[in-house]
């Protein structure tokens, strides 16, 4: 019964999904769904795409064995991630009316800023969507009881997700991601409710867990461990703002303050609701220290799914997978349509400028599969946690895209020239410390790369220039903004060709 009410809700998805595909008519409405969303769907989108994989299966799991200093990347950056990206970056890049990141660097530096930047947050991606692929995998897994083997279940996930992702675009991943929101928020909370009756309520898991130490946040008092925790938050703070989901979502909003508002609640949802898993997985080390103690060594990923599987009915098995299914699935479709999107835009299109609009929207879902070909091979092939693959997605957009955009954005000298130090400054220093040293690194070599490139900004900015100089930030907002003034001028007169 449980497995039939999984692929239920799998078709159920997959309707609505190809619900919503027969209103995407053009590229525009693929990519950022028309640029008409609400503040609910805004928040829930917000919300959905963050909370997958690593929420429910990596962050518990790291939190039971690692404590509170272990999630420091996730929920804590991740969620000060879309608060400083709301607060900071909403405003000026809603205005611009363009579709991708890329078309930014483009016209605040040059084409060969775009092309280095797309790259990076392209690849930022691999290890991200890899890790919701792999979740998909372990979640049929599980509800097979091996039947289904991990590596096949990858495969079945990324199809289902894949079918409606392709044709509906943002605009599915908007509707199904408020859809289920509701699903994971009441789900997770329900399965919470019933392990607490198991615990004695939620007190006595909160002070198991404030007297095993899993509470306590910062490090001890040593500055290299203080530097390794610093570098963890950082990198999912600053690193996952340069990325291409996060400002699809800023840019699907109706207005600009939907768009603010949208992520700096979405952001707070996030990181509340990421105590409920964490929650629930610790308590299973209450319910049966043996069985699950044994499973932490041996596979810590799987205690979540398992605690449910053996301790609840069947009904709140239903509902835990169907949450379970909703986060990973509305997560695996944002972050597959975000870089297909950017590297469709500012790589593929640049060397084919006559392209129509059906033509782009064509080769928009054509690199969407071929992405996810990739992101199935990464998967297959990790031996990475689910947390770990996350938490490494950020450090190429740490160490070569952040700061690009953060000096672009708000430093008027910022130039070509220190772009392009930058880019180049940072990844071959992250790469270089990362190859040579690893784990070894007294100061974490994303961090190194992050400094470096900062030093590159604004000595290449500074020194006398060799490559064009760029637009000025407060020109190019200017300018943009009554471009995209005429254009909805232009459709208005002319709503058909529109």
């Amino acid at each position: 019964m449980l497995i039939w009410f999984v692929v239920l809700y799998l078709m159920v998805s997959i309707g609505i999904g190809l619900l919503a595909a027969t209103r995407v008519h053009s590229a525009k409405d693929f990519a950022v769904a028309g640029r008409h969303l609400p503040l609910p769907v805004v928040t829930a989108t917000v919300f959905a795409t963050w909370f997958g994989a690593e929420a429910i299966f990596g962050v518990s799991s790291t939190f039971v064995k690692e404590g509170l200093h272990g999630v420091v990347a996730d929920p804590f950056g991740a969620s000060l991630c879309l608060i400083i990206a709301g607060v900071f970056f909403a405003r000026k890049l809603y205005k611009l009316n363009i579709l991708t990141l890329g078309d930014y660097f483009r016209l605040r530096y040059n084409r060969s800023v775009e092309i280095l930047t797309t790259i990076c947050i392209v690849l930022a991606y691999l290890g991200w969507v890899s890790a919701q692929i792999k979740a998909l995998g372990l979640l049929f897994s599980v509800l097979t009881d091996g039947a289904v083997s991990e590596p096949t279940g990858m495969v079945i996930g990324a199809l289902i997700v894949l079918t409606y992702t392709t044709l509906g675009g943002m605009l599915s991943v908007a509707i199904l991601d408020f859809v289920q929101m509701g699903i994971i928020m009441g789900g997770m909370l329900f399965i919470a409710w019933l392990v607490s009756g198991q615990t004695g309520g939620v007190a006595p898991v909160i002070e198991h867990a404030a007297a095993a130490g899993k509470l306590d946040f910062f490090p001890e008092p040593d500055p290299w461990k203080w530097l390794a925790f610093i570098g963890a938050g950082l990198t999912m703070m600053l690193g996952s703002i340069p990325q291409q989901d996060v400002f699809q979502r800023i840019t699907s909003a109706r207005t600009a303050s939907i768009a603010l508002w949208g992520s700096i609640i979405g952001a707070s949802l996030y990181f509340c609701f990421t105590f409920v898993p964490m929650f629930i997985a610790y308590s299973a080390t209450l319910i049966d220290p043996a069985q699950f103690n044994a499973l932490m060594e041996s596979d810590s990923q799987r205690v979540l799914p398992t605690l449910v599987l053996q301790h609840t009915p069947v009904f709140a098995q239903a509902i835990f997978f169907g949450a379970a299914l909703a986060a990973i699935m509305s997560c695996s479709s944002a972050t597959l349509l975000a870089p297909s999107v950017a590297f469709a835009e500012n790589i593929v299109r640049g060397f084919f400028p006559g392209m129509g609009d059906h033509q782009f929207l064509r080769v928009m879902r054509i690199t969407i599969v071929c992405f996810t070909a990739g992101v199935l091979a990464f998967a297959l092939n990790s031996n990475a946690s689910i947390f770990h693959m996350v938490e490494n997605a950020y450090k190429v957009t740490l160490a070569g895209a952040f700061v690009p955009l953060f000096f672009g954005a708000f430093w008027q000298r910022a130039t070509t020239q220190g772009a392009l130090a930058a880019i180049f400054g940072g990844l071959s220093s992250w790469l270089l410390v990362e190859v040579l040293l690893g784990e070894a690194s007294l100061v974490p070599p994303q961090l190194i790369g992050l400094g470096v490139s900062m030093v590159g900004m604004v000595i290449g900015s500074l020194l006398p220039q060799w490559v064009g100089r760029p637009t000025p930030a407060d020109d190019l907002h200017r300018a943009l903004h009554h471009r995209a003034a005429a254009e909805t001028h232009h459709a208005g007169e002319h709503p058909h060709q529109s």
